[in-house]
């Protein structure tokens, strides 16, 4: 095992308890995270991308079933330790998170000051007045007035209580922040200002990102790396530059065709019927019914095969 990754995932598992059976939103899992770098994780909706950051952060609800694998924190497998153990070391320490819709997540009878303190004091086990203190570190990292640490979430902008959200993150001096959908609900400009503050952040602070999104416009901002998820799985891993200009996975083409483009001309693609069941997948390759490129070898699971240093699970680059 390489120990100078900052993050590294193997077989990672998380299966939901349904009345039709399990559903299987993560489903072996693998990929690197090194420090200092963002990695997106694209997909359409309902391929488990949110279930993936549920489960590296142990947010699992009542009806998780199989939950398994190794997920490696600097070199130590944090599936090992306990829940408490977890919650205290782990969980908003060295791992913090931006949660979907995070500019509502917000307590509205709380003020934000308290909010962004609340992570510090628990974890870091400062006083009010030194929580206090990081906070307004924090906003002036984000852009947020210092004033603001007296205001109640509805009186910010929505723009404001996404910096707000990232601030709390941020707050406990985590490794790891994890992004899911942070600008989903912000017009153009909004989002443009949020992705260069986490530029900034991540250029300051040395920290590192996984964003889970399907925006991928906005995603190339800060992606050093692209993991493409499809129906529970990782079906190509990349840099971001040669992902962007050349993806491999069929996949990951027809992704690359629906973005609009400036220039060129050409029409945005859709890719035709529709993801399979997370309760009953496809034994074969589980992009096979959607794939242009499909022929016999995709009735069987396909392996992760090794392109220039890219990974991609498809039959197309087995010789």
């Amino acid at each position: 095992m390489n120990q100078t990754k900052l993050l590294r995932i193997e077989d990672l598992v998380l299966h939901f308890n349904t009345a039709k059976g399990p559903v299987q939103a993560v489903d072996g899992v693998h990929f690197e995270l090194d420090s200092n770098r963002a990695v997106v994780v694209l997909g359409e909706s309902g391929c488990g991308k949110s279930s993936l950051a549920k489960a590296i952060l142990r947010l699992l609800p009542r009806n998780a079933g199989t939950f398994s694998g190794h997920i490696y924190l600097e070199g130590k497998d944090i599936m090992e330790l306990s829940e408490e153990e977890f919650r205290q070391n782990i969980r908003w320490a060295s791992i913090s998170m931006v949660p979907q819709a995070a500019m509502n997540s917000l307590n509205p009878v709380m003020r934000v000051g308290d909010q962004v303190a609340e992570p510090a004091i628990i974890h870091l086990g400062v006083d009010k007045a030194g929580a206090i203190s990081l906070v307004k570190k924090m906003f002036q990292h984000v852009g947020v007035p210092e004033d603001f640490i007296s205001r109640y979430p509805f009186e910010l902008s929505g723009g404001m209580r996404q910096r707000v959200a990232i601030a709390m993150s941020l707050v406990t001096s985590p490794n790891l922040i994890i992004l899911d959908e942070p600008t989903s609900a912000l017009d153009v400009l909004t989002q443009a200002n949020i992705f260069n503050v986490l530029k900034r952040l991540k250029k300051e602070l040395g920290i590192s990102f996984i964003l889970i999104t399907h925006d991928i416009a906005t995603s190339s901002e800060l992606a050093d790396d692209v993991a493409v998820m499809y129906a529970g799985q990782i079906v190509e891993v990349s840099d971001a530059h040669r992902f962007f200009d050349k993806p491999l996975h069929p996949y990951s083409q027809k992704l690359m065709a629906s973005v609009p483009r400036l220039h060129g001309g050409q029409e945005p693609e859709f890719i035709t019927g529709r993801p399979p069941s997370l309760i009953t997948p496809p034994k074969g390759c589980r992009f096979a019914d959607r794939c242009p490129s499909r022929f016999e070898k995709c009735s069987q699971e396909p392996p992760v095969v090794e392109v220039e240093g890219r990974k991609v699970k498809c039959w197309l680059y087995t010789s």
